[in-house]
């Protein structure tokens, strides 16, 4: 009896082992939600063209994703996280805090944030500071700070539309606000004598801005919804929907994809994916992929994805990312300060 379920035992495990196996031959990536659609488009053409199955993304946000890729290692956490920003130095001791010492950084283009409308509109020129005005939950007045008494654009300034200030954005898990934040919101702060110098990040929660959730496309179909509303997404979004959508200039620069690449463009961002390097024994598949997103026929300047929005770095800059995603170099906690 006792070897019956020796043997019974020993199979168990054995098919247990061949499960895992096989589910291990698909990767799984989960993060941003601007890097989704091309890394879905690269996840389609890998399952397509290789012997593996079709990588498992999920779009969760760059925080999200980051707070699932760093929960460990094993079958039950992600071997790929999507991001639209740089791993935060809190996130990548949160890493090696639970296990997960050897990460590599694969750079994979730039994306420009955009506020856009739609094109039933007239197009708007806007500049950081009147973004931030209408958006921030205390702006000063007289010299003192105070709920945002903002309800329509005309009160920022006499030149713009008088139009109810309703701006579609992204939640606090999400890399692109987390970009905005950053380029728009402590970038006009800190220059503003009311806040001592000091950054301030907080979004109003009066109604004019309207959490949308991780799904970019949920706040396209509300700006053909609601036309006098704005949204806050990435270039890709806006180049996808150039028939109904129209991006507003920024500090006197349109969103076009020469001006995001120069930098010329203010609300610029380098786009990313983390590779969790210890994963790749049991998941064989998670290097090919790395290696088709890397190439020259996805991410360069005739690749697949430039017309869904990406905007290519230059060569000698794809060359040597490449080449750390090739070579597996792991990230340091020195490299995100």
């Amino acid at each position: 009896m006792n070897r019956i379920l020796k043997t019974t035992a020993i199979a168990a495990a054995v098919m247990s082992v061949a499960t895992v196996a096989q589910a291990r031959e698909q990767v799984r990536i989960v993060g941003s939600s601007t890097v989704y659609p091309f890394a879905s488009y690269v996840a389609e053409e890998f399952g397509a063209t290789t012997e593996y199955p079709t990588p498992v993304i999920e779009s969760t946000g760059t925080g999200g994703g980051m707070r699932l890729f760093c929960n460990g290692v094993g079958d039950d956490t992600p071997d790929i996280t999507n991001a639209s920003r740089n791993m935060k130095p809190a996130e990548f001791e949160r890493c090696t805090e639970n296990g997960v010492t050897d990460i590599t950084e694969a750079f994979i283009g730039y994306d420009g944030i955009v506020f856009a409308q739609s094109a039933t509109n007239e197009a708007m020129n806007l500049t950081r500071e009147q973004l931030f005005l209408a958006l921030a939950a205390k702006v000063p007045v007289d010299g003192e700070l105070v709920d945002n008494p903002y309800t329509q654009w005309s009160d920022i300034d006499p030149s713009l539309p008088e139009r109810e200030i309703a701006v579609y954005g992204p939640p606090t898990t999400s890399g692109t606000r987390d970009a905005f934040e950053e380029l728009v919101m402590e970038a006009v702060s800190e220059d503003m004598p009311a806040y001592g110098g000091e950054a301030y990040t907080n979004i109003r929660s009066d109604g004019a801005f309207i959490d949308a959730g991780e799904n970019d496309n949920l706040i396209v179909q509300r700006l053909a919804e609601n036309t006098d509303a704005f949204g806050i997404f990435g270039y890709s979004f806006l180049e996808e929907n150039r028939d109904t959508l129209i991006g507003s200039s920024i500090d006197g620069v349109p969103p076009t994809p020469e001006a995001i690449g120069s930098g010329e463009y203010p609300v610029s961002r380098s786009l990313f994916f983390y590779i969790k390097n210890q994963h790749a024994d049991d998941v064989p598949a998670m290097y090919a992929y790395a290696k088709m997103f890397m190439s020259e026929k996805m991410i360069g300047d005739m690749g697949y994805l430039k017309p869904l929005g990406l905007i290519p770095a230059p060569q000698e800059v794809r060359e040597e990312a490449r080449q750390e995603v090739h070579n597996h170099e792991p990230i340091e906690l020195a490299d995100l300060k």
